[in-house]
This record gives structure tokens, C-alpha cells and sequence, in this order.
């Protein structure tokens, strides 16, 4: 049962980290993840619903049954399996540090010693903590725009690098002042994070999932949006 009558109701961020996503005129979405979010909701014969919140606001929301799921860049790991119950993935994605234009960090043994931010609990600041920063700067969610917070944060000098899943910088390296200084290939899955027990949301997204992926609409929104990143094994239709 959704939380809506005939909805399906999904949490994100109102921020613009194309080709991930980002809002339209209007309150619309656009981007892989949304797109493929709207595959999911139509096999089901379901409306998509979404729910702007923060990015501290997520976990909150989905326990107060005010949304379906998180479909938001959710990497599934162990530790969020005890807090959440997720669905099989639906991509899965590297790592990127990025850096000011200006930067004088070429590569990884750059960043020993320096600023690094990352938002708080992500498997992003996992990765930052094994750079060798000199001070790990954990951005919590709390802003309207998380991403928008980071990125300024690195162009105005107070953070030397900031790390995050690789699409998320698509838009920004294309605007330039930005350049990439190090990629790890973790190749985290993302899901759709459930409410941890509700096995019948996390049944539901499955069977939309993979009726889609079968079909072959998700391989083709992968090479729409990510047309120079390899497709995760699990999302090729059948041949």
C-alpha cells in the first residue's frame, strides 16, 4: 500500500546535478534517475509523485510515511541495510574529486594534507577519509542545496576538494572553473531506500524495475543520459 492512492511518492533533493537530475518550470523533474523513476511508476500503473526535501530531511520523511522511498543517489552498504530496506539497483556509479580550475591538485597524492568536503555519512566521505586529507569538512545536508553548498565552497577557496558520484559533476565540468583531479572506481550501486521491513514497497519497485530494465528502457535511458559511462551489467535487457 503507497502512501498515496494510486502513487507512487519518491523523496529527493530540489538540486540541479545533471544528467542525475534536476527541476523543471513547474516542479517537474527531469534526468536518468527521474526518467527511470517514471519507468518504475508506470509499469505499476501508478502517478509519480515527488517530494522535495532536504537532503538531512530524507530518512524523517520516510519514517513519518510521508513517502515510498528515497530515490535520491542512495549508495546501498551494509550499514544502510540496518536502517533501510532497499530495492535491487537501478545504477551504479565511480567516484570524482573534484577541484577549482585554478587548483594546484593534479592527482590523488595531492590531496594529502588538504581540505576535503563531502556530504556527512555518504559513501563519498568514506572515500574522502582514505585521501589523506589533512581536514575532512562534512557538509550536512542542512542548506537548500547541498551540492550548490560544496561547489562554492571549493570555487571560493574555502575547501581545496570536494568529493562526489561522478554524473553529479556532468553539468558543472561542462560550465567550467571545475576540473577533476582523481576518480575512484567504487562503482556504488544505488537503489530506491524503503522503509527497513516494508517489504512489499521494496516488491513493487523490484517488479516495475525489472519489467523495465527486460524491456530495454533503462539500458536506453543509461546510454541517453550516460553515454560515455559503461552500463552496469544488471540493467541490459536480455538479448
Amino acid at each position: 500500500m503507497t502512501v498515496r492512492a494510486g502513487a507512487l511518492t519518491l523523496c529527493c533533493a530540489d538540486m540541479d546535478a545533471r544528467p542525475l537530475f534536476w527541476t523543471l518550470a513547474g516542479g517537474g523533474r527531469d534526468g536518468y534517475e527521474p526518467r527511470v523513476a517514471g519507468l518504475v511508476a508506470e509499469r505499476l500503473g501508478l502517478e509519480l509523485v515527488w517530494e522535495y526535501r532536504r537532503w538531512d530531511c530524507f530518512q524523517p520523511a520516510l519514517e513519518a510515511n510521508e513517502v515510498d522511498a528515497i530515490w535520491c543517489g542512495s549508495a546501498i552498504t551494509a550499514e544502510r541495510r540496518r536502517v533501510f530496506s532497499y530495492s535491487r539497483p537501478y545504477a551504479a556509479f565511480d567516484e570524482g574529486v573534484l577541484v577549482a580550475e585554478s587548483s594546484s591538485i593534479r592527482w590523488a597524492d595531492d590531496l594529502v594534507g588538504r581540505t576535503i568536503g563531502a556530504i556527512a555519512g555518504s559513501t563519498n566521505m568514506q572515500l574522502a577519509e582514505m585521501l589523506g586529507a589533512g581536514r575532512l569538512v562534512p557538509f550536512d545536508g542542512s542548506s537548500d542545496d547541498v551540492f550548490a553548498e560544496m561547489l562554492e565552497a571549493v570555487a571560493s577557496g574555502t575547501l581545496d576538494a570536494m568529493v562526489d558520484d561522478m554524473p553529479a559533476f556532468g553539468g558543472v565540468l561542462e560550465r567550467g572553473g571545475f576540473r577533476l583531479a582523481h576518480v575512484a572506481h567504487t562503482q556504488n550501486a544505488w537503489g530506491a531506500a524503503c522503509r527497513l521491513g516494508d517489504d512489499e514497497t521494496v516488491s513493487a519497485i523490484n517488479r516495475g524495475l525489472g519489467a523495465a530494465i527486460v524491456d530495454g528502457t533503462v539500458e536506453r535511458e543509461w546510454r541517453r543520459w550516460f553515454p560515455s559511462i559503461p552500463i552496469p551489467a544488471t540493467l541490459i535487457a536480455p538479448s
